[in-house]
């Protein structure tokens, strides 16, 4: 069942684990600097750490593991996301209106975040089976159905921000593979159709605030616009070099909300500045040019495709993210790859790397 691969580190690609690894250390300072204001025990960065330490260690388990393991897995994890997803939904704990996680031992599992692995490995297992014949129709309506099936679990949460990042991924991997323009068009129809419903019949008052908070920031400068506000000037203090971490007024002052989390980005701008803020694109570039690197490599369709999806998990949260900070998107909670504060993200991200970095090794 389980079939490992020869460790040889000198074909592993230590440019991916690195990139992720000082994004990680940059998020552990940030998070530090945050803490750093909450007057208690450092109880973010502890446990960040120690999320940290335990992600580290299943990446490179994963990494040692065959791709074909995956490939052969790909179908029992996505009928696990499922059954996670529907737990949660009577068993989970709600956080700040969120019925997403479960809570053990002063710790926390988001399966809307192991949702991500899911799709990810099956939807590449459902490409490869199409044997490259992605101009039929058919094949448009199952990669959306099995998609679709998680998104409106983890809507019932609700959880806005992860099930736009699933979507995201399965359209991203769709244009990706080839598929005819009329379909693409014809799901973005579908999707202006969907989010008029959505409006409403669907979405939360708070969710419609954010987005006319993103249409008009200045309509409820203290209300729905104040996060967005404080955010866009957190960034500009911050001007070239930083006010320096733990200097930062409106993270230290407690103006910046959900500053370890949402805006951990807002963070880095004002207390490392310019300068801070170009590494972490930086390191996200190199991330992201890795990945897509393995799949042009990739011995198979499934390894191919595992780590563009992969590589599209980790986009549509940096583009989703950074875009909220800058109100150039509307805010739906969706965190920062590596830099965030959330043990259940940090595992997952962790995690996808090693079974994108087991492609990158399989022969």
């Amino acid at each position: 069942m389980f079939n490992f691969l020869k460790v040889n580190w000198r074909n592993f690609d230590w440019i991916l684990f690195f990139s992720a690894f000082v994004l990680s250390l940059i998020g552990l300072a940030t998070i530090y600097s945050v803490d750093l204001s909450r007057g208690v025990a450092l109880e973010l960065t502890s446990k960040q750490m120690i999320s940290f330490g335990l992600a580290i260690a299943i990446f490179f388990v994963a990494s040692v593991m065959h791709v074909s393991f995956y490939e052969s897995a790909a179908r029992p994890v996505y009928f696990l996301a499922l059954i996670l997803l529907v737990s949660v939904l009577f068993f989970g704990a709600t956080i700040r209106g969120t019925t997403g996680w479960f809570r053990f031992l002063g710790f926390s599992f988001q399966p809307a975040e192991f949702a991500k692995v899911a799709i990810v490995m099956l939807l590449a297992w459902r490409i490869e089976r199409q044997a490259r014949r992605f101009d039929k129709w058919q094949f448009v309506v199952v990669m959306f159905t099995l998609t679709l099936s998680l998104v409106f679990l983890i809507l019932l949460q609700p959880d806005l921000g992860s099930a736009s990042i699933l979507l995201g991924v399965c359209f991203g991997l769709l244009i990706l593979v080839g598929t005819k323009k009329r379909y693409i068009f014809g799901i973005i129809a579908l999707a202006i159709l969907a989010g008029v419903i959505g409006w409403f019949f669907v979405f939360q008052d708070y969710q419609k605030d954010r987005v006319m908070t993103f249409i008009d920031p200045t309509r409820d400068p203290l209300g729905s616009g104040y996060n967005v506000t404080q955010s866009i000037i957190a960034v500009g203090s911050g001007q070239f070099l930083g006010r320096g971490l733990g200097f930062g007024s409106q993270s230290q002052l407690h103006f910046l909300p959900e500053a370890q989390t949402d805006f951990i980005i807002s963070v880095i701008g004002e207390e490392l500045g310019f300068v801070g803020f170009f590494i972490v694109l930086v390191l996200y570039f190199v991330l992201l040019w890795r990945l897509v690197n393995i799949a042009y490599k990739a011995k198979n369709d499934f390894g191919a495709y595992v780590s563009l999806g992969v590589s599209l998990v980790f986009l549509s949260h940096i583009v989703v993210n950074i875009g909220a900070a800058m109100g150039l998107l509307p805010v739906t909670g969706v965190t920062l790859p590596f830099l965030s504060y959330g043990g259940s993200s940090l595992i997952i991200n962790f995690l996808l790397l090693g079974i994108a970095e087991s492609s990158a090794r399989s022969v």
